[in-house]
């Protein structure tokens, strides 16, 4: 089986780092907080070119935490991109805020004109989201920006545009953890102290529990565990892009002409490799028979799900969303595996 992500071959790469790391921790009895958590907050910082970090225990806690310390909240609009995982919208509903759902261009991420037209005076922040690793340039509409960078780790240049950068190190991500975690990076201390201790239970001392911007926190920190794995796998960032752009470059050239390229920036990780297909089912199906992984980022527009209701449609998204297909690209394939994918995806579509 050709998988979407290898997590158990990733691991076997860096074992032994890894569980020295776990054991080293579980050792010194410092579980939460603690010179691993700083330093894995002072590495995710230099991967992104900012000053400052802090751990959090989720990338949908950091964007919900990064939105609460710019002290957005009920009455105030954030315009998000149409496709994106739904940690995006998600994180805007949880801090009480409405977000506004603008089109996508030909590369998924935000239409800079769309978001332009969506601007309202309730309007107070923009998330540019980072899709698949692809550079957003969200236009200049007076407002802060806040990047979504749970799928942009190790992009050149690093995808730091906003006021604060949101990162998610889900087990899956080029940068991954054992389990749940992620960043909230920044260069204002200000900023980065409100979201400290927002995810510490706005906590100001021991055992006294303040309001940042108006809001009770609540628990969400990184821990010296996850820590740890992160520390360890954080020196092959570099190798796993490489090898991730490599296939990439071999997609782009030797997929057929039925495949539309999704256009991408040179700088791009390739958190995800996907392809446009009109017979995208027909194309997972044949090959699934031939042992390959595949999923669909995404199947539907954040404004059509469920939990959501009333939000404008957005045609770009809805044909992008019928035809987009996440194909296997991770630094564990082998060539012989992307020869396979690459004669099936012929074969199918012959």
């Amino acid at each position: 089986m050709i998988r979407l992500v290898d997590t158990v071959a990733r691991h076997e790469q860096v074992a032994l780092a890894v569980e020295s790391g776990v054991r080293d921790v579980l050792r010194s009895g410092r579980y939460v907080g603690g010179p691993v958590v700083a330093e894995a907050e002072a590495t995710a910082a230099r991967m992104f070119g900012r000053a400052h970090g802090v751990g959090v225990s989720s990338g949908t806690d950091a964007l919900t935490l990064a939105i609460l310390a710019l002290g957005i909240g009920p009455g105030d609009e954030v315009i998000v991109p149409a496709i994106s995982f739904f940690a995006t919208t998600e994180a805007v509903i949880a801090a009480g805020a409405t977000p506004v759902f603008v089109d996508v261009g030909d590369d998924a991420c935000l239409d800079p004109n769309r978001a332009r037209a969506a601007l309202t005076a309730r309007t107070r922040l923009v998330i540019a989201v980072h899709l698949y690793g692809t550079m957003c340039e969200p236009p200049d509409l007076g407002v802060p920006v806040l990047d979504d960078a749970a799928q942009a780790v190790g992009g050149a240049p690093p995808r730091a545009r906003g006021v604060l950068t949101a990162v998610s190190t889900y087990p899956t991500k080029t940068w991954g953890a054992a389990g749940d975690g992620g960043f909230v990076l920044g260069d204002d201390p200000e900023l980065i102290d409100r979201i400290r201790r927002l995810g510490n239970h706005g906590m100001t001392a021991m055992h006294v529990h303040e309001r940042v911007m108006g809001v009770v926190g609540r628990n969400s920190r990184l821990d010296a565990v996850q820590a740890a794995v992160l520390l360890a796998h954080a020196p092959h960032v570099p190798a796993r892009v490489a090898r991730r752009r490599a296939i990439a470059a071999r997609y782009d050239a030797d997929l057929p002409s039925a495949y539309s390229r999704v256009p991408r920036d040179k700088g791009s990780p390739i958190g995800v490799y996907v392809v446009r297909c009109a017979r995208r089912e027909e194309l997972r199906a044949a090959l699934a028979e031939r042992g390959v992984e595949t999923s669909v980022y995404y199947p539907r527009p954040m404004g059509r799900q469920p939990a959501i209701s009333g939000a404008a449609r957005c045609p770009r998204a809805d044909q992008l969303c019928d035809e987009l297909l996440a194909l296997p690209a991770h630094e564990g394939l082998s060539d012989a595996d992307v020869d396979h994918v690459l004669a099936t995806c012929a074969e199918v579509l012959a």
